[in-house]
């Protein structure tokens, strides 16, 4: 290589890496608004399915795109109408218990009792060092839950931004794919689009897809729980359903935090607990081998292997828009090998 301006072509590489390194920071700022796009663009394209479905019924579009929305916000409403009497009800209900049995303690002669116990420990010495500890940190307490409170306000607004950010991407996505066609060539245009029409449908019938094994353990799990006498079947429920949004560890995680909430909240002398886990056992066994294949059929059709190498690397990479999006992803790649790379071989 022949460099005559060895200061120009230093120059220009060191503002390519600044430029490169600028862009990287202006992304990585940028994460939290992609995550909301990403994640209102998901499930905008879950409503293309119901709304396709209701224009094959002759509706229009724009009437079927507002039923859509009416009935998802209106089930939303429900939802939180159904939690909150049961969130506050049972805060009510554990602060008049566990404040009972703290104000027992304090009462009794427990420091007597465990100096009698345990006469090797300085029993006053330990309270006054725990209570000096308390005072202490009282500001790393407090700010603890301040930092949660703003945490929660936070997911609120963001929740909000998705849904709204949602509602455009709903309202306008034909124009957007227009758009997007157009700036492809017109020679390859029509197999785009097709290409286009395959992805979004596959990530659409997913959405609905998980959406439904959702709602099926949502609802199950409550009348479940309601039967068995459980704590706040709610709140639970909604807890079981938002698991099964999450692919391969979603319903795991969420029956165990159910088990061990019931383990803790209910009284021990009651088998209300272990009845729950014998009943999530069983329901993740029907809902893998059962109701999962069914539904999903017709959705998306990914290698198990796949799945699970889709699912460990989307949530590694995005969290939990990555473990979200990671089965869709998979499948839309697979199409594009099936229908561009495969034909593409064999024609050479």
């Amino acid at each position: 290589m022949n460099v005559q301006h060895p200061f120009r072509v230093g120059f220009v590489g060191a503002i390519g890496v600044l430029l490169a390194i600028m862009l990287a920071s202006m992304i990585t700022s940028l994460s939290t608004v992609l995550t909301y796009i990403g994640a209102a663009l998901f499930l905008a394209l879950g409503f293309e399915p119901v709304i396709a479905w209701l224009e094959r019924r002759r509706w229009p579009r724009s009437v079927a795109m507002l039923t859509a929305l009416v009935v998802v916000l209106g089930l939303c409403a429900l939802t939180v109408w159904a939690i909150v009497p049961s969130v506050t009800a049972q805060i009510n209900e554990l602060t008049i218990r566990y404040g009972s049995i703290i104000g027992e303690l304090l009462n009794s002669n427990i420091v007597e009792w465990l100096q009698t116990t345990f006469p090797a420990l300085d029993v006053p010495t330990m309270i006054a060092q725990a209570s000096a500890w308390l005072q202490g940190n009282v500001g790393t307490i407090t700010g603890g839950v301040l930092q949660v409170g703003v945490g929660i306000v936070n997911g609120l607004f963001g929740t909000l931004i998705v849904f709204i950010l949602m509602i455009y991407f709903v309202t306008s996505m034909n124009s957007i794919k227009r758009a997007f066609y157009q700036l492809t060539p017109g020679s390859k245009r029509e197999v785009i689009a097709g290409l286009t029409e395959q992805v979004t449908g596959s990530v659409g019938k997913y959405v609905v897809g998980q959406i439904a094994l959702a709602a099926m353990n949502g609802i199950l799990s409550f009348i479940f729980l309601s039967l068995v006498g459980a704590s706040m079947p709610a709140v639970f429920a909604v807890i079981a359903f938002i698991g099964s949004m999450l692919p391969l560890v979603g319903t795991i995680s969420a029956s165990a935090i159910i088990v061990l909430a019931q383990l803790l909240l209910t009284d021990p002398g009651t088998p209300t607990w272990w009845i729950c886990a014998i009943y999530y056992v069983v329901y993740m066994q029907i809902e893998s081998y059962i109701l999962s294949p069914r539904i999903m059929a017709s959705a998306v059709k990914v290698p198990g292997a796949i799945v699970v190498i889709a699912a460990l690397t989307g949530g590694t990479l995005l969290g939990l828009l990555g473990a979200l999006i990671a089965i869709p992803v998979a499948a839309s790649l697979l199409i594009i090998v099936k229908e561009v790379v495969i034909p593409h071989q064999n024609e050479r």
